[in-house]
């Protein structure tokens, strides 16, 4: 399978805060993420939050196996009990998404650089009756900061990625992936502009 290999990854922080630095670059390298890849069996790992003084930013390492084929499944009758987030029904005429299970972020952007693998990533439309993640979850603290998860209805981009393609979503755009007929690994970018995510964290695989 195609890799780019990951020499390192620089970060320039040039304003003030608790992990501010203002005169060099913070450095991860490639081996340092190929240990927190292999850290446990997570598919989506934050390397670091840093603080940039007017915002923060997140990189993470994400790792997704082969996906099941696409089905053109129907959504639930009914919205399940508990929060819900997205429109309560779909648009008349809408589609619906090829990937059963789609997630959008409220405050964080996400730009994805493709270093292994590939896939097909699907982006756009909304989430019904969705599921908001918990304040205490991991997703909400330290990866992407309030989402919402669940099947989409919409107009759809579906691009098929390859090593060394990037894709930038942008908050509240519902995405998810099909057709991995392996695997596909990414870098992601997080810029944090209202400071959701834990301040100062950073992998214990770094540590």
């Amino acid at each position: 399978m195609k890799r780019i290999a990951i020499s390192s990854v620089a970060v320039l922080v040039a304003c003030g805060g608790a992990w501010a630095q203002t005169d060099h670059a913070t450095i991860i390298t490639g081996e340092q993420v190929e240990a927190v890849l292999k850290s446990d069996n997570a598919t989506d790992k934050t390397l670091q939050v840093f603080d940039l003084g007017g915002y923060q930013m997140s990189v993470a390492i994400v790792h997704r196996g082969k996906t099941a084929p696409a089905t053109a499944a129907s959504a639930p009758a009914t919205a399940p009990a508990g929060p819900r987030c997205g429109l309560a029904a779909a648009p008349a005429g809408a589609a619906q998404a090829p990937v059963a299970g789609m997630i959008a972020h409220s405050d964080t952007v996400e730009t994805y650089i493709v270093t292994s693998g590939g896939g097909t990533l699907v982006t756009g439309g909304q989430i019904v009756n969705g599921t908001p993640s918990a304040p205490a979850a991991d997703v909400t603290r330290i990866l992407n900061g309030p989402s919402c998860s669940g099947r989409a209805f919409g107009p759809f981009q579906s691009r098929v990625m390859k090593v060394g393609d990037i894709a930038v979503i942008p908050a509240g755009v519902p995405h998810g992936w099909t057709a991995i007929t392996d695997e596909v690994t990414y870098l992601s970018v997080r810029p944090d502009p209202k400071k959701v995510l834990q301040p100062g964290y950073v992998n214990p695989a770094l540590k």
